[in-house]
């Protein structure tokens, strides 16, 4: 980010800070209306209740619990439950043992499509979230297939963004809400800004980030160049975000709606340990210290909603329709001089995109049929695809035939551009028995996809190329049945079976990476889609005082998709053309996760609180009899705290115990040991500074070594020490509400 745009944002921020004190005097002659605000997840009045309630198997965490375990960007999700765990290498979260494009992900309603180009390392897309303009979270672990589509296998990460109303409390037409941070894990500071009006029934919000830092620290302490290099690349990275709604209510319960988002975040690293050999020696590949990346992450949507709570006797109870446009950008651009031949510049422009434009509509009516309630919540989601891929460049090879120059493909895409579409159409009902003691929800959803590859120039380009694949499509009826029952006061025994399906992606089943001499890895367009039958039970107990909740699952998975080795006859080609070997997408037959988790919470008369939580998980190919390496560790969270009106602390203590069981038993790289951490946290909200709060957070207190056993690939020649996690760090923010 040029010193211009550092410029910008901070005088941004100082007008915001600025403006809030203004809104602040403002207000100052009613002093009732200087309370700090309490952000809520307001959509429409009563709509927690129902189209939008969360159910059994979700944990909803307000902008409260965000701010309170420090939870301001993705890598700290892993704070909000022991069950929950975020991949650095792949972008992604992972609940019950899968991640990637198996746990779907929304904001605001919209799909984040989870993007991996199979051959050139450009993947993820959660990242591109500002956690600063959340509202809510929602964790939903296990499938809920009625509700959710392609992708929901392990569960789903539902986020809401801020609305206008969420600041205009208490009558007030004007809000502000100013954070601002600093974190020691990678030396960053952030600003953002949020600002709503009100002009009688319209409402609108401005917010915006930025986010400035360096390379993510770790434990490693070999540096120089090369591949033994285990202390982290140096890097720069600058982030930015921007959000814009306009909501108009109408007398009836109506409410109109427009949002428009942008982030982009830009990061340039200094990749000192790129080489195939040591830096010193005669056959290094590039100069030392040349080789640069630049990995840019963009998420643009606008969209139109609409949303309804009725009364009376009005046909709907609820409805909420939202329209779409979000295109999602991936790149990584990487430049060097190469001292072996081809000799000279090398550079490489790899970028991955998607653009959806889709609907997504639902909606809730109650009606008593016989002696029973029945509310039903019905919907379709829907949406049209475009992805895209390329990979740009230049080198000194002579000709496209010279044979040295096998391994460099360049100005070309490894596959086609694919044209798709995705509807599904989804309905439920919850029946009271009981009066309402015992509730029984049968759901029933169908889902279908098409895939179609387009004619594209760059990938005629491709060595490899052999004519277009066909086309891909499929559907699938997903059922799901759920019973609740009020065993007690505050207390619910449930148990649930649902089946979920998640679609091949087009890199899955177009991809085509390699050339003749060398090696191939290529997709499969005869993939079926990944099926599941999970099973869930456990029960939920307590208040905000005391309470809890219990959950054992065992899901099965069939035509699971991996890439493997494979012949040259069962990958169509030549023998003795790819010699290095040829790898392609299929489908696994079996594969099974099983596991249990507990939560439980005590706040005493007194000040004192405490809370716990476990989570436990197996994985395993039942067919080859392997153990996942997407299955995390055992871990388990206690922490103790105390609060006053005006401050408090909390103590946590993290433990996870050691990862032996992986995929390959003869290999250490993919096992870690056991490790315990220790944090504390405080916050401060003065008394004369109404809406002000200050908090700090140590983590890691005794410099732990300790890895994230998700991090760590499947395979690679980089030293394992170059995951680990951060040392001792330190974060300090401070939040202004008016």
């Amino acid at each position: 980010m040029s010193d211009i745009s550092k410029r910008f944002w901070l005088s941004c921020a100082a007008i915001g800070a600025l403006n809030a004190s203004l809104l602040g005097s403002a207000h100052a002659q009613d002093g009732d209306k200087r309370d700090a605000i309490q952000l809520k997840p307001i959509v429409v009045e009563g709509q927690e209740k129902g189209i939008n309630a969360p159910t059994v198997l979700t944990e909803r965490e307000t902008a409260r619990d965000l701010q309170e375990r420090q939870v301001d960007r993705i890598d700290d999700i892993g704070r909000l439950d022991p069950g929950i765990n975020y991949n650095q290498t792949s972008d992604s979260i992972n609940i019950r043992g899968l991640g990637k494009d198996r746990v779907l992900s929304t904001v605001d309603g919209i799909r984040i499509p989870w993007l991996d180009d199979g051959a050139r390392g450009v993947q993820g897309g959660i990242s591109t979230i500002d956690f600063d303009t959340l509202s809510t979270l929602d964790i939903i672990r296990g499938a809920d297939s009625s509700l959710f589509g392609s992708g929901a296998l392990g569960g789903v990460i539902s986020l809401r963004t801020l609305n206008p109303e969420d600041l205009l409390t208490e009558g007030r037409n004007w809000g502000s809400l100013t954070k601002g941070s600093y974190d020691s894990a990678d030396r960053s500071w952030n600003i953002n800004q949020a600002f709503a009006a009100r002009a009688n029934d319209t409402y609108i919000l401005l917010q915006g980030g930025y986010r400035a830092g360096h390379e993510r620290e770790n434990m490693g302490d070999i540096g120089g160049y090369g591949v033994t290099r285990t202390e982290k690349n140096p890097a720069e990275y600058d982030q930015n975000n921007l959000l814009f709604k306009i909501h108009q209510h109408v007398d009836g319960g109506h409410r109109f709606g427009f949002t428009a988002e942008q982030f982009d975040l830009d990061r340039d690293i200094h990749k000192l340990d790129a080489s195939s050999f040591p830096m010193d020696g005669p056959r290094a590949t590039y100069v030392p210290g040349t080789f640069w990346e630049t990995e840019t992450r963009k998420r643009e949507r606008l969209s139109v909603n609409y949303d309804y709570d009725g009364s009376g006797d009005a046909w709907l109870d609820q409805a909420s329709v939202i329209l779409y446009w979000q295109r999602l950008t991936e790149g990584d651009d990487s430049r060097a001089i190469r001292r072996t031949y081809p000799v000279g510049n090398y550079r490489r422009d790899n970028t991955l995109e998607e653009t959806d434009v889709g609907i997504n509509a639902i909606g809730l009516k109650a009606i008593e049929l016989g002696a029973y309630t029945h509310t039903f919540k019905f919907g379709v989601d829907g949406y049209l695809s475009t992805v895209k891929q390329q990979a740009l460049g230049e080198d000194n090879c002579n000709g496209p035939n010279d044979p040295r120059c096998a391994f460099l493909h360049t100005n070309q895409a490894e596959m086609p551009e694919v044209d798709g579409g995705t509807l599904g159409l989804f309905v439920e009902d919850q029946i009271a028995l009981y009066d309402g003691r015992l509730r029984v929800t049968p759901g029933l959803r169908f889902d279908w996809y098409e895939r179609n590859p387009q004619e594209t120039p760059l990938y005629e380009e491709n060595p490899s190329f052999r004519g277009y694949p066909a086309d891909s499509s499929d559907s699938r009826f997903s059922p799901k049945l759920r019973a609740e029952w009020d065993a007690a006061e505050n207390v619910v025994l449930y148990a649930q079976w649902a089946q979920a399906f998640r679609a091949p992606s087009s890199t899955e089943l177009y991809m085509t990476y390699g050339g003749p001499g060398t090696y191939l890895n290529i997709g499969n367009p005869d993939l079926k889609p990944e099926t599941s039958n999970g099973f869930d039970i456990g029960a939920k107990f307590g208040d905000d005082q005391f309470g809890g909740s219990l959950s054992v699952y065992n899901n099965y998975y069939r035509n699971f998709i991996d890439n493997v080795s494979v012949s040259a006859a069962e990958a169509g080609v030549p023998p003795g053309m790819f010699p290095m070997g040829i790898t392609r997408y299929v489908n696994r037959a079996h594969v099974q996760i099983y596991g249990a988790e507990a939560k439980a919470h005590y706040a005493f008369s007194n000040g004192w609180k405490t809370w716990g939580g476990i989570a436990f998980a197996v994985g395993k190919d039942t067919d080859e009899d392997v153990y996942l390496n997407s299955i995390p560790a055992l871990k388990g969270v206690v922490g103790l705290g105390y609060a006053t009106e005006t401050w408090g602390t909390d103590f946590m203590m993290t433990a996870v115990a050691a990862r032996n069981k992986v995929e390959n038993p003869d290999s250490d790289y993919n096992k870690t040991p056991g490790y315990t951490l220790f944090d504390v946290t405080g916050w401060w909200e003065p008394e004369q500074f109404k809406g002000l709060r200050i908090q700090a957070g140590i983590y890691n207190i005794f410099d732990k070594k300790y890895w994230n056993a998700l991090d760590i690939p499947d395979s690679g020649s980089v030293p394992k020490d170059y995951y680990t996690e951060p040392g001792r760090t330190f974060k300090i923010s401070m939040t202004q509400r008016f």
